[in-house]
């Protein structure tokens, strides 16, 4: 039986709805962490870097065309997500928002449009970004694509075999946040800044997987979550966050001030508490936009202590 709501929202709400807000500050977060690192090697206050003619600055461009590149990668997974769960019928039992296929919201040949013209925008950002830099962009671009469709689309999605965390954790962590810098500096260094922010899009999956445990493992969605079972998927979320406070030591060791950071996750106390205290369900979406909450502004504080 279908948990939809019963009234859905009008046109353009629905896909607002659809392109799941919670959950685009895993696109923004590696962005500005990034930048502030590109700016850091640009700036030449560490030793061996290249110094730039004049006092360094963000190269705004780039910035906000990363930004456009993580966020349509998002809103396209997002989308391209609901419509493969939608037509595989894996989002009959859910008891999250609205998804579109599935409520019957929207046609699964426009959702699958929406996720391929997000995929577009973000392609004509990366393109632009590639000419300035490097043309390998370009392939690792479209390994991103092919990630996000491959979630839950394709023959064998990964995110159906317990592998969604270990993408999250390479393509919102390392990639982008590496790639963001990258684009600011065209160089590499304290690549390990997106440890962190790998950890806590990890976290934000995991509080996503664990609300829809039991629903995911009656449609034969084998999530992680559902693989380890929802006592301990807690732990994973719980752990997950641990993994967010070592990474910001890490990267403290060369940026003292970013030891700011571990004041924002006091931020994650309560959805812990509410984690490991067995709420389920309806009582976990609640822990899922309080992740959303800490994830911004743990990559907000961390990007100030990096730049400090």
């Amino acid at each position: 039986m279908s948990t939809a709501p019963a009234a859905i929202p009008g046109p353009l709400a629905r896909w607002v709805v659809g392109a799941r807000p919670r959950t685009l500050a895993a696109a923004t977060v590696p962005v500005v962490v990034g930048t502030a690192v590109g700016w850091w090697l640009r700036s030449g206050a560490h030793a061996g870097a290249q110094l730039v003619a004049g006092p360094a600055s963000v190269i705004w461009w780039r910035a906000v065309a990363a930004l456009v590149v993580a966020l349509a990668l998002q809103v396209g997974t997002n989308y391209a997500n609901d419509y493969s769960d939608g037509v595989r019928g894996a989002d009959q039992r859910r008891v999250g928002p609205l998804r579109l296929v599935a409520s019957g919201a929207a046609a699964p040949g426009s959702v699958r449009l929406a996720a391929i013209v997000c995929f577009l925008v973000a392609g004509v950002a990366g393109v632009a970004l590639a000419a300035a830099t490097t043309w390998w962009l370009v392939p690792l671009g479209i390994a991103c694509v092919a990630a996000g469709w491959l979630y839950t689309g394709g023959p064998r999605p990964y995110g159906y075999l317990g592998l969604g965390e270990v993408f999250v954790f390479l393509f919102f962590g390392l990639v982008a946040t590496a790639g963001s810098a990258y684009v600011q500096s065209q160089t590499f260094g304290l690549w390990w800044a997106s440890v962190p922010v790998g950890f806590l899009a990890t976290a934000l999956l995991e509080a996503n997987n664990l609300r829809d445990v039991s629903g995911d493992a009656a449609a034969g969605k084998r999530t992680l979550a559902v693989r380890v079972g929802a006592r301990r998927a807690r732990w994973l979320y719980v752990g997950s966050l641990a993994g967010v406070a070592a990474g910001i030591v890490g990267v403290a060791v060369v940026r003292p001030w970013a030891l700011l950071a571990l004041g924002a996750l006091a931020l994650g106390v309560r959805p812990a508490r509410a984690v490991l205290g067995g709420a389920e369900g309806r009582d976990l979406l609640a822990v899922l936009g309080r992740t959303g909450q800490l994830q911004l502004a743990v990559g907000v504080l961390l990007a100030l202590g990096i730049l400090l």
